[in-house]
């Protein structure tokens, strides 16, 4: 309890931009739509439960920043990932099911090289571990890390190192080891986060963190950033509803998403992002009570 009491912050506002540099970096993932930004609320939402949950799941897992960080600072007994693409729950499966020691030497001794990378892409893994180093592989190569079909690799990348721009095979190798440290304290899951809310909804002692594909009200990003991009929002907003623990949802900032929160009776709060070039943009948390903001 003393540690989550450090992360109490009243000074937050809702203009206020995170910087990232100041957050740690636990994902081996760089993952379009990632929250890390969203870390600082996430402690002193927490902070406010008077003792831990005992468990905690993130929904749509993804990059899983923020289910990492609630594991690494025990702000809950226990964390659960559910992510339904098979190849980025081919990382977790790999990292938190034994092989993280394995994913971890493989990344340090990869020789990146275009024509290693483009002949390794082309090729069919031969099993779970082998695949969820190609994921980690794709999406460090990838534009934007984005993991969807069509996607291409880096071009000029930063001061023009090409598809070395966001290759850091020492620094993910730790970034794995360290999960691998505390794996007894989280789980994963492979399947649709909507069907475990609604399997967890009774679990008065369960906290989810929901973030979804963003495709709602007219806003069509989650298309071309996720093979799995398919989502019923009204469903998801019934399913919540019905949560008897706490739950905090992300969203993009549109009418369509204020307009089922309202009927629902969901409080909502807009937050400061920085976008992909760097623009000053608004996310949504909902929640039944954001009176912690």
């Amino acid at each position: 309890m003393r540690q989550m009491a450090l992360f109490q912050d009243s000074s937050w506002k809702k203009d206020k931009i995170v910087n990232v540099a100041s957050v740690p970096q636990r994902s081996p993932f760089r993952y379009p739509g990632g929250k890390t930004w969203l870390v600082p609320q996430i402690r002193q939402w927490l902070s406010t439960k008077g003792k831990r949950p005992v468990e905690f799941i993130e929904a749509f897992a993804g990059g899983a920043i923020i289910g990492l960080t609630v594991a690494f600072e025990r702000l809950a007994e226990h964390v659960l990932l559910v992510e339904l693409d098979e190849d980025v729950a081919s990382v977790w499966q790999t990292i938190l099911g034994g092989e993280g020691e394995w994913l971890a030497k493989k990344i340090s001794s990869f020789e990146l090289t275009q024509d290693n990378v483009e002949k390794l892409l082309s090729t069919t893994p031969r099993d779970l571990r082998e695949r969820g180093f190609q994921t980690i592989l794709r999406n460090r190569v990838c534009h934007g890390g984005i993991l969807a079909p069509g996607a291409g690799l880096i071009k000029n990348g930063e001061n023009g190192k090409g598809i070395k721009s966001r290759w850091y095979p020492e620094t993910l190798k730790k970034r794995i080891l360290n999960i691998v440290a505390i794996k007894k304290q989280m789980a994963f899951v492979q399947g649709d986060g909507m069907e475990v809310i609604r399997e967890k909804r009774n679990c008065t002692d369960t906290v989810f963190f929901i973030d979804p594909p963003y495709t709602a009200g007219g806003k069509r990003a989650g298309t071309r950033l996720y093979t799995h991009f398919d989502v019923d929002h009204e469903e998801l907003f019934n399913i919540v509803s019905r949560v008897k623990g706490d739950f905090l949802l992300t969203y993009d900032n549109a009418e369509e998403i204020r307009d089922m929160a309202r009927r629902h009776k969901f409080q909502v709060r807009e937050i400061a992002m920085k976008g992909t070039h760097h623009t000053k943009m608004h996310e949504l948390l909902i929640s039944r009570d954001l009176s912690w903001l």
